[in-house]
């Protein structure tokens, strides 16, 4: 999973943590946009096959549409693009900020806790894709 970057989310823990995402109209397919801001997100070319999960519905009316991929990342190697606000606030300044300021790997119970709320029944699909007996 993902810590959002920037000083809003520095002192956050606990629901702060995400999938990498974006946003995407009509034009692009859901499955590009998961490549490409995999790779802005983190810096990690997304390889293989992607299989779609159902989507959810964030607090604040945004829909995201996830993918889960079975593929070797190293955490520790991840690195974001990064994006522009005025800070501190009204001081009339801009710093740049990391998108990403880190992604770890978590155990189930741990990504439940860590995870936006809203995101938890991705991991919920997640979990039954990976107990579900494989077909040969």
């Amino acid at each position: 999973m993902i810590h959002p970057g920037g000083p809003f989310w520095r002192n956050k823990d606990i629901g702060a943590w995400s999938i990498p995402k974006g946003e995407y109209d009509s034009r692009e397919s859901a499955e590009a946009v998961a490549r490409r801001e995999f790779c802005e997100e983190i810096g990690i070319e997304l390889t293989g096959t992607i299989f779609p999960l159902a989507e959810v519905r964030q607090r604040g009316g945004k829909v995201v549409t996830a993918f889960a991929v079975e593929m070797d990342v190293d955490a520790r190697t991840t690195h974001s693009d990064t994006f522009e606000i005025e800070w501190p606030p009204h001081s009339g300044r801009s710093k740049q900020f990391p998108e990403v300021d880190r992604a770890e790997w978590f155990d189930l119970a741990s990504a439940y806790e860590k995870i936006n709320a809203a995101q938890r029944s991705l991991l919920e699909q997640l979990e039954l894709i990976c107990t579900e007996p494989r077909k040969s």
